[in-house]
């Protein structure tokens, strides 16, 4: 499983400023620095130095804050919102802090985390829409890296979209019913038309978009994504996954899908879990089935979250088809397969040219029939087999292949938790594969990889399967082992 979230020390906010004073003590750069940074909002900015460096005292006059010329006084914070201590002076700056917290005025020094209330983030300006990096003062540097990163993703134009919407806030209330109507308006809104005629200026164009958005109103049609949620980590979710989720009305998620991963979604998003593990079925397919297509019908936008890919052991064709039948309007969103997670895991190549041209995707379970199925034969000649949910019948699956034909010196490669921090690798050869059974410390998914391409991989990380001792496994292939 993930690990769970790091807990901020600093919880971040914005905090109304506009008329108030903001008082900055001190005048050199460190002081010009947070004026510069408080001079975009609406603050009454005080600037208390003695002695002014050239450059701060050009700042102050080209930009009317107001200027205290006297040595620091205590008296000089009273009936300010935010101070901060910029001199320069460590002991000077403790005596501000320490003046301010004794008024009960939040305050800043600057790189003197020890002493500091809160921190000043790094912000992306398109007012009203402000966007605000922080580090709890570890990386400042860091914070104006991903500053920069972001500031080139958010149109200029942003900031009067922003303003634009707000002047049609109350007619939308009025007009459109709460919900997802009303999202979907501004979904539309923030990335259809209006957002485009604002991009390249045209403001009045804009308007008359909007307004026609708004006047040709009607009832929102739902649509279900199937969404691919990866093999755990996070950062493998797709773009477009992540997008259908911060639009998503309701998520319907399954028990292998990590927190982490549904936290992604709008926090007013409806969350549904529907189970669907071993030995603990929340949901018949059926039941989830008509879930999705009651949610459709509703008029929501729905995200079907399922672990790794949808179309690979996901049960996903149960479910275009139930929508299909329904008429209810979906989409597929591929994930990263667990079996590709745990190739990564390994940096064992699927296919190697010279060994191996060809995969195989199978749940172990597939091997407890009273026949091999006909894959088994392309085993044989060479191609890779990925086993999904495979720990508890890996005696069956060594058996059965090893009955079939394949050397028992084919190399395995073994992934609990494929992509996560958590997870733990094993190798070894189909003849060590019973002893996975014995491992009933492994409670995540376990993915088990079969191949002569397997023998590339990196085993350094990992443990060997061999560690503990066989299980024996079925009487008809003890004869092929010898």
């Amino acid at each position: 499983m993930s690990q769970p979230a790091a807990k901020l020390n600093a919880f971040p906010v914005f905090m109304r400023v506009e008329g108030e004073a903001v008082v900055i003590v001190g005048g050199g750069a460190e002081a010009l620095a947070k004026a510069r940074l408080l001079g975009q909002s609406r603050g009454r900015l005080v600037i208390v130095s003695e002695h002014p460096e050239p450059e701060t005292a050009a700042w102050i006059a080209a930009n009317g804050a107001a200027h205290i010329v006297a040595a620091y006084d205590a008296a000089q914070l009273e009936g300010a919102v935010l101070v901060f201590a910029a001199s320069g002076d460590e002991e000077l700056d403790r005596r501000i802090s320490e003046d301010a917290r004794r008024l009960g005025i939040p305050v800043n020094a600057v790189d003197r985390p020890e002493l500091c209330d809160f921190f000043t983030p790094a912000i992306v300006n398109r007012a009203p829409v402000c966007v605000a990096i922080g580090s709890e003062g570890a990386g400042p540097v860091l914070s104006q890296m991903i500053r920069a990163r972001i500031d080139s993703m958010l149109a200029p134009s942003l900031g009067h979209l922003a303003t634009l919407a707000a002047s049609f806030r109350d007619a939308v209330e009025r007009l459109l019913p709460k919900g997802s109507a009303r999202r979907h308006f501004w979904h539309e809104f923030f990335e259809g038309a209006p957002a485009r005629e604002m991009e390249i200026g045209h403001i009045s164009e804009a308007r008359e978009a909007a307004a026609e958005l708004l006047l040709r109103r009607s009832a929102a049609n739902g649509h279900v994504a199937l969404v691919g949620a990866g093999p755990g980590a996070e950062d493998l979710l797709t773009l477009r996954a992540q997008r259908l989720l911060m639009n998503a009305d309701a998520i319907v998620y399954d028990a292998l899908v990590p927190e982490e991963v549904v936290a992604m979604g709008r926090r007013d998003a409806e969350r549904l879990p529907v189970g669907k593990r071993k030995g603990c079925h929340s949901k018949s397919q059926a039941e989830i089935n008509e879930l999705l297509i009651g949610l459709g019908r509703e008029g929501k936008r729905v995200v079907r979250l399922k672990s790794g890919d949808p179309l690979v052991f996901g049960r996903a064709g149960e479910e275009m088809q139930a929508l299909r039948d329904a008429g209810i309007s979906y989409e597929v969103v591929p994930g990263v397969t667990a079996a590709f997670a745990a190739a990564a895991d390994f940096e064992l190549p699927l296919t190697l040219r010279g060994v191996t041209s060809s995969m195989v995707f199978t749940t172990g379970h597939d091997l407890k029939g009273g026949s091999l199925p006909d894959w088994a034969k392309l085993a044989i000649s060479g191609a890779t087999v990925a086993v999904y949910m495979g720990r508890s019948v890996a005696a069956d699956v060594a058996g059965r292949l090893i009955e079939a034909g394949l050397s028992p010196d084919t190399a395995v490669a073994v992934v609990e938790n494929a992509s996560l921090s958590s997870r733990r690798k094993f190798h070894g050869t189909l003849a060590d594969l019973p002893s996975l059974e014995n491992r009933t410390e492994l409670t995540g998914p376990v993915m088990t990889i079969i191949g002569d391409a397997v023998a590339g991989a990196r085993f350094e990380t990992s443990q060997p399967l061999a560690a503990r001792t066989r299980t024996r496994v079925a009487p008809a292939t003890e004869e092929a082992l010898q």
